[in-house]
């Protein structure tokens, strides 16, 4: 069979199953990433599993979401995460050198490996050739263990490129333009792998933009071949030792076909509250804006903030607009200083932040309430940003710049100026100076974990129990994002490793009295929640199903799950459970109760569980999806008491 590079990438990795779409496989990892708003909790997972060593080639932790020191909660928490580091042989990225995903793409990624990170943007290494996978961090912290990932086999979808980009259009046009066709559920169940003649005109930092949002449609990942491109980034980063070509046979065959005639886009922006609410910016244009923010993951290449600056030059944003520029690494930040456009940047107006994720997991920059805020940041769900009414649309770098000129939404290609033809660097920066490599083995024995008050033991989970009567606190609609679950934020985030204090903010952005009314069932036996379709979209924060646990949720009912979101739940030990008619969510009311009898049994004879409706009485049926191996640790009451019962048996 001639193959894609998904498939030869997956083959090359497959420890067991089958490679059927839908049947539960198991692949080996390579390298992992945690980044600082979920490592606290994959180390201290880590610590309890008794690890010595990581069992990976490369894993690296990155400090990029918390770094914001208005009190010592994060700042003791990076000394916790640098101590364990060095404890367990792995990278450590400092404060200040950048996002995971462009930092871990410059220093660490290669080509045909495979990567699994406890961010949901991860996929965005699939730009390099490789298989790289957001997971909830405990499935992380299970590969740094040395354990395979499980997950049902995805379908590939093969997005052929033809033709280049126009003036005033790039790279993140084209995602946009993949969600304006499919919304943000039309990649489930598929890895995207992007190819054709069209690749030739997008280097590996445009191809990173696409691939960071595939996890906005909701696809397991994205991947693009190794080609002479890729080649070529290594080269500048010193490493092109580190190249293997990986293509595509020719000939090779996809479940599902799309093509982008990438000449025919033309500048695109999501709307809020979805990035999937995809439009053309002209039918848009002129809407007044607050805000106009340049970085993050989603557009962190040089060319990025450099095409900006151009634009820039020279002139003045608009009076009241927040012009604000998130570098996305400190070897860019020092090629946009060598090459002057930071001075272009500052001298129109420009706001600069520190190198990390800033605004984008609202940590910083939130915009004023009722007013508009343009970002290049890959999410807009609501409140997202830090204020909870916002007004967030997703953008290219040229569109957010030309409306930060004008001080409305603008069409870039209405400017009166030519499309800025920008060059690389010659010698483009190399910066280890913040990434500490691994200890010697015999040396980072030696190291002790640093913990403040701030860190505490994980919660002890019972085991499912065969009946329960469980009272419906929540009944939600589509698209429930793990930000209005457990939002991020730097009210949230500081006390990621303190899971008493952060459930606290459980469900607030969609029921302010969930915390007391959810903490008044614990001893009675737990409570579920019901929603619509993709419940869990987004990122894949392990908190927005551990916190809900810690408070008494024993159920999920829903009409469908985001993949992440999905695992996770079954990691703590929470039944997520999927209406066989999605039309039956209209029994299903908030404050009713559900009555199940039979659970372990059930769960273990088929996929079916019959719910009965205390007020009405009606029955309906409910599929749980799991394999035997997933049964397992649902019985057991979590992934945690899972591995410990198979330490008890070795």
């Amino acid at each position: 069979m001639k193959e894609n590079v998904t498939r030869k990438l997956i083959r090359s990795h497959l420890i067991s199953g089958n490679m059927e779409p839908d049947e539960e496989i198991a692949i080996k990892i390579d390298q992992t990433l945690t980044q600082d708003a979920t490592g606290t909790l994959v180390m201290l997972e880590l610590e309890a599993m008794g690890l010595d060593r990581a069992q990976t080639e490369a894993s690296a932790q990155y400090v990029d979401h918390n770094i914001i020191q208005s009190d010592s909660k994060n700042p003791d928490d990076h000394l916790f995460l640098q101590s364990a580091t060095r404890r367990f042989g792995m990278y450590y990225s400092q404060a200040g050198n950048g996002v995971s995903h462009p930092v871990h793409m410059q220093r660490i990624a290669v080509p045909g490996k495979t990567l699994l990170g406890s961010d949901s943007h991860t996929c965005a290494n699939g730009c390099m050739g490789m298989l790289a996978i957001g997971a909830g961090g405990i499935d992380v912290a299970m590969a740094i263990a040395g354990e395979p990932i499980y997950l049902k086999m995805p379908k590939v979808w093969g997005i052929e490129l033809k033709g280049s980009l126009p003036d005033w259009v790039s790279a993140k046009d084209v995602i946009l333009e993949m969600l304006r066709r499919y919304d943000v559920k039309g990649g489930t169940g598929y890895i995207l792998e992007y190819f054709g003649e069209g690749l030739e005109s997008l280097d590996a930092m445009d191809r990173h933009v696409i691939a960071n949002m595939g996890a906005e449609l909701g696809a397991t990942t994205s991947v693009f071949p190794s080609d002479d491109e890729v080649k070529r980034f290594l080269a500048t980063q010193h490493r092109e030792d580190d190249w293997v070509e990986l293509k595509a046979d020719s000939g090779a065959e996809y479940d599902r076909h799309d093509t982008i005639e990438l000449d025919k886009i033309e500048p695109l922006i999501a709307k809020p509250s979805s990035p999937g609410n995809v439009v053309p910016v002209r039918e848009v244009a002129d809407d007044p804006i607050y805000q106009s923010y340049i970085g993050s993951s989603a557009n962190p290449g040089y060319r990025d903030f450099a095409v900006a600056a151009e634009i820039v030059k020279g002139s003045k944003t608009a009076s009241g607009v927040s012009f604000d520029i998130n570098p996305a690494s400190r070897q860019i930040l020092t090629d946009l200083i060598n090459e002057g456009h930071l001075t272009s940047l500052i001298a129109s107006g420009g706001r600069i932040h520190q190198a990390g994720c800033n605004g984008c997991i609202g940590m910083g920059q939130a915009p004023a309430t009722g007013r508009n805020s343009l970002r290049t940041t890959p999410r807009n769900f609501p409140g997202r940003s830090g204020t909870k009414e916002d007004s967030v649309f997703l953008c290219s770098p040229e569109t957010a710049a030309a409306s930060a000129l004008r001080g409305k939404i603008t069409d870039p290609r209405t400017l009166d100026q030519p499309y800025p033809e920008i060059k690389e660097p010659a010698t483009p920066t190399v910066d280890v100076q913040l990434l500490e490599e691994p200890l010697p083995i015999e040396e980072a024995r030696k190291v002790e974990l640093y913990k403040s008050k701030n860190i505490t033991e994980i919660p002890d989970m019972d085991e499912m129990p065969d009946h329960m009567e469980l009272p419906i606190l929540l009944r939600m609609n589509d698209n429930i994002s793990t930000d209005e679950i457990l939002a991020g934020g730097s009210r949230v985030l500081p006390f990621r490793s303190n899971i008493a204090e952060i459930s606290k903010f459980t469900f607030e952005n969609v029921d302010e009295e969930y915390y007391d009314r959810a903490r008044a069932t614990l001893n009675a036996g737990g409570h579920a929640v019901a929603a619509g379709h993709n419940y869990g979209q987004g990122s894949s924060r392990e908190h927005a199903a551990l916190a809900p646990r810690f408070l008494g949720l024993r159920a999920v009912i829903a009409k469908s799950f985001a993949r992440i979101h999905w695992q996770n739940l079954i990691n703590f030990g929470i039944l997520p459970l999927t209406l066989k008619d999605p039309d039956a969510l209209d029994f299903i009311n908030r404050d009713d109760a559900i009555h199940l009898e039979n659970i372990r049994e059930a769960i273990q004879s088929g996929d079916t569980l019959t719910a009965q409706i205390k007020s009405s009485g009606e029955s309906i049926s409910l599929l749980h999806g799991l394999s035997g191996r997933q049964i397992d640790i649902m019985l057991k009451g979590g992934l945690i008491n899972w591995i410990k019962s198979r330490k008890g048996t070795e």
